[in-house]
Formats: C-alpha cells, structure tokens, sequence
C-alpha cells in the first residue's frame, strides 16, 4: 500500500521566522519549522514545550462539581463508609481504578476495587456490580471511564442509598445521572479549559483536587503519574497541553521508577535496558493490560497494577501475557474472517464504510478486529457479535470522520452506545442489525469526504542525509511525547539509492533492510521498511526514488541513527512527485 503525501513548502516568511526561532532556540530552522506548524511560535512557548512543568497544571477546581466531589470524598471518609473504586476493563479504566485506588489506601483503609466482567456485565455501570456493593456496604462508589449514562443504573444505587461520583470523559447525553458529583471536561456546562483528558486524567485531577484540599502535598502524587501516562497513550488521546505534562513526567517516573505492576510488565516485554516511549505503551504494555479483560477479567489487571510484591507481580504479568498470546491468536483469526467477507462484497467497494456481524465472534476482540479493517480498507468500521438477542460491538473511524455522532444518528434503534469522535461501542437488538447496517451507510455515505478514505502521509520537511546529525535526531526526540495531535516528525529525501548492500528481511521476508545514498552527499544512511517487501525489486533495479520516514535509534548499533520508512516512491511517476512538493 502507498500514501498520497501531503507536504505544503513553507512561504519566505516562514522560512525566515523559522530561521530567527532556531537561532533563539539552537535548534535547526527544520525543526524551527515544524514547531512553527504546530503553532508554537515564540521562544517561550517553545520552552514550555519542550520542559513542560508540573506547575502548569490546571486547577482541578476549575473543574465542574469538583468541590461537590472532594466534599463527598471528605465525608464518606469522616463518617468512615466503605468506599468502592470501580471502572472499566480497558487500559484506561484499569489504571485510573489503580491510581485513585493506590492513592486513597494511603489514607483510608475501607476502600475496595471492581471492574465489571466485559460478558457477564458488558460496559460500564452494572446492576450486578451495584447488588454486590449493596452487599458489602459500600455508601460511595467512585466510577472512572465510564457512567455518564448509566442514568437507570444509578438511579437504583440511589434507591439503595449508594452515591456515585462520576469521572468520565465520554461524551454526556441531555440527560445525566443523578450522582452526587459529576466529573467530565466533555459537559456542555463545563468551562474547564482542557477537554481532552482521558478517563485515567480526569481521576487524577480528582486526587489532585483532594490532596489540596487535605494539606498533602503534590510529591505524593508524582509516583502515579505513570499511570497516566500509560492510560494517554493507550486510549489514544491528544498528546498537547496538559495530557502532554502528564505524558511527559508520567513517562519519567515510567522510566526511572515504575510502579511495581508496570514493572513486571516492562519484565515480561523484554523492554528492561531502554528508554520507554509512547509507542512502547501502545504496542507492548497496553496491549497486555487490556488483554485480560478482553478475555476474562479486567480485575486481573488491576490486581497486577496495585501488587506491593516485585515476585507476586513478576507472576500475575506472565499470567496476563498468556491472555495475550491468545488474544492474538483469537485477533489474526477474526481479522482473516473479516478480510475474507469484506473481499466477497463487491459491492463494498461502493460502500464508504464496513458494518460487519458474525454472532461467533469474541466480543472482547471486535474493537481490535474493527481497528485492523480500518487501517486496510481506510472507512469507516464497525465489527458486531452476538449476545443473546442483543448485538454488541465496537466502532472505529478515518481521519476526520466522527463515528460517534454516525451511530448517535441512529439511537432510536440502539439500546446502549458512547464513546469517541473515533471510537464508539454499541448495543442493539439483533434482528435491528440490517436496519441499523442500512441507515449508518446512509450517514456516512451524506457526511463522508472522499479524501478522508484515501492512505495520506503528512510531510513535515523535506531534507537531504547531510542534514541527519546526531543534534538533529537529539533535537526531534524533544518533541516526544508523541501521540495524536503531536506526531513524530515525518521526513522526506527525494532522489535516493540504493547503496548496493539492501536486502529483503523477516520471518516471511515481507520487510526491507535498507543501506541508501542520496544525489546531495555521500552519507549511507540505515533504514528499515516494515511490510514493504513489494518495493524490493525497484530499489535493486538502481532506479532512484523518494523516501517518507521518521529518524530512530538503531538499537543494534550504540548511538547510531536509523530511518524507519513509512513509504517508498519510485521517481518515475513524474505526477506524484509533483503532489508531493507542491
């Protein structure tokens, strides 16, 4: 598969305010440039960019019914009620449950932990969670990633004179649940300046909010913040302003002194002896996380996240990398299924989106499955299984296109949907499925631009190997944490070849190992390109071509440089050369 690649030249007057902010800063005016695109403009923003400091957290108290919130904490733990911490079964649910929950026993001992079972309880707030707080007495459950709309649930706890404060980040409904405090920047009435926070984010305001209200100082916060690094990266959050100070200092703790769970993790990855980056959160230690509540139970996690005992801990991870061994397998098999019914609809290739249900399929997997599909095919996806007379699954989206408000379009036919701009889950009656297939690709069909299915690849600056120096490469690291609305860099180099010494690598020889030159100087420059095995036979042909591609260490040479190819163009297709530098 190849990208079209978008790259916009800078204007003279760009080029000389990159100029200026590269001497100020000493940094190349490459980066200068790129830090101008991304609306960082002046010195000190740029400072605080790159050295972003706790200091500039926002006020929790800005927040809306923060006071409510710490004021109902502050009295279940004066009248000493048993206090439940609950959320959902995915990274970001299980570490916000981790961290308010490690925080709390700190200073209050009646306090428990429960994640709903994905296939006994499905999402969110359950009846079945509520009755077994009933029975253990708890009187205030603290409920993270989830609950905005759990109004009938709540209702009931509220019969049983339970309390629920709410800390979410989903999109609210008109109507909320009857809690006693409401935590989410999403709320219309909400004027908290940063509305991007994940759900593991906004129970860290919460604790943040409660320690200075209580006189304990904010170090005693600082060892959990790997939490939230680990929940921001996973759940796939923008990676600016305050996510970014999170990030930034939840990776350092993450690096230098991780929480024992998240150690025994990094153990069983075989990431120990390097330097941990959002990617590794995203492809290692988030996917072991999520895989026992994927295919048992999420509590498993969290049991893991608060161990106390490195050996205890040590075990619990491989037991969970073992869901995770089967996870994938359950994945690769569901995602062939998919591809295989996908190819057999001709017709989709009319379709702007994918609408797919199999009632064998494993429900803990369909947000995987959908994920994969849309990076194939570049639509809209949404992959549904069977339970009892009920559909349930997982949607995901393209740059660009809202998938919430798509299936929030159809709600009259749902029984239960929330989520994200580009990702949502859904419930629905079975026999509802068609209907629902028909009306989605209606949506999607009126509001979908054509560019949005299209494989694109922003450029960020086009340079020559002369340029690539060990303090360009230190430099773009300072960009990091990367994520959505901060991505790593993407670079180009026109005319390149190859050296001579290139060769086709893998278990299946489906990447390329690359030794190139390009026509500006004579450096040899080291590149791998994953899955692109299909370009092998031009770039031995001795034909020139461009390159699109992010600077890496190479962790096989000490201090050496690697470029990781995202795409290879041949130079004889004159008209996408064009696109690409105009």
């Amino acid at each position: 598969m190849h990208f079209k690649w978008n790259y916009e030249p800078p204007t003279p007057e760009q080029k000389q305010a990159a100029a200026e902010l590269g001497t100020k800063l000493g940094i190349s005016p490459i980066l200068a440039g790129i830090l101008i695109r991304r609306n960082i403009t002046t010195e000190s923003a740029a400072k605080r960019f790159f050295r972003p400091q706790l200091n500039d957290l926002i006020n929790p108290f800005l927040m809306k019914d923060m006071d409510l919130a710490v004021d109902r904490l502050n009295d279940a733990m004066g009248r000493k009620e048993r206090i439940m911490v609950y959320g959902d079964y995915d990274v970001d649910g299980c570490t916000a449950v981790a961290l308010v929950y490690k925080f709390l026993q700190q200073f209050y001992s009646n306090i428990e932990y429960y994640i709903p079972n994905r296939y006994d309880e499905g999402y969110g707030v359950s009846i079945k969670g509520i009755d077994a707080a009933h029975e253990r007495g708890v009187k205030l459950i603290i409920i993270l990633d989830c609950g905005i709309k759990a109004v009938e649930e709540i209702t009931y706890a509220k019969s049983l004179g339970i309390d629920f404060i709410i800390c979410d980040h989903h999109e609210p409904d008109e109507t909320v649940p009857p809690a006693a405090a409401i935590l989410n920047p999403k709320r219309k009435d909400d004027t908290y300046p940063f509305k991007h926070l994940c759900g593991c984010g906004v129970g860290f305001k919460f604790m943040q909010a409660f320690a200075k209200n209580n006189g304990i100082p904010f170090s005693r916060l600082i060892p959990l913040l790997d939490f939230c690094a680990v929940s921001i990266a996973a759940d796939l959050v923008p990676v600016v302003d305050e996510n970014r100070i999170l990030a930034y200092h939840g990776l350092k703790q993450l690096n230098q002194n991780p929480n024992i769970g998240l150690k025994a993790i990094i153990d069983i990855c075989g990431l120990n002896g390097r330097t941990l980056s959002m990617s590794d959160i995203v492809f290692k230690i988030g996917p072991r996380i999520n895989a026992s509540g994927r295919m048992e139970n999420g509590k498993e996690s969290v049991d893991l996240l608060v161990e106390k005992d490195f050996s205890c801990a040590l075990k619990e991870a491989k037991h969970i990398n073992e869901y995770n061994e089967q996870r994938k397998d359950i994945d690769k098999q569901m995602t062939e299924e998919a591809n295989i019914i996908v190819s057999r609809i001709e017709s989709q290739k009319r379709h702007s989106c994918i609408v797919l249900y199999d009632e064998n399929w494993k429900k803990g997997v369909v947000g995987i499955v959908a994920s994969r599909l849309t990076e194939i095919y570049f639509r809209p996806t949404i992959v549904l299984t069977r339970e009892d007379s009920f559909a349930t699954g997982s949607a995901r989206s393209v740059t660009g296109f809202d998938v919430y408000s798509a299936i929030k379009s159809c709600r009259d036919l749902l029984v239960n949907f929330g989520g994200h701009t580009y990702a949502a889950g859904l419930t629905l009656r079975w026999d509802d499925v068609p209907e629902f297939r028909r009306r989605f690709q209606q949506y999607v069909d009126e509001h979908l631009m054509p560019e949005q299915t299209e494989a694109t690849l922003n450029v960020d600056a086009i340079i020559d190997f002369k340029d690539i120096t060990r303090k360009l490469h230190s430099d773009v690291k300072r960009f990091g944490p990367f994520g959505p609305k901060n991505p790593k860099p993407v670079f180009s180099t026109m005319d390149v070849y190859d050296f001579g010494t290139s060769k086709v690598v893998g278990r299946e020889q489906e990447h390329i190992k690359l030794e190139l030159v390009d026509s500006k100087s004579n450096n040899v420059m080291n590149g791998i390109a994953f899955g692109q095995s299909g370009s092998a036979r031009y770039i031995k042909s001795k034909r020139s071509f461009d390159i699109a591609y992010t600077i890496e260490d190479n962790i096989f040479k000490h201090n050496g440089i690697q470029l990781q190819i995202e795409d290879i163009r041949p130079r004889e297709n004159e008209d996408e050369t064009q696109d690409a530098t105009s």
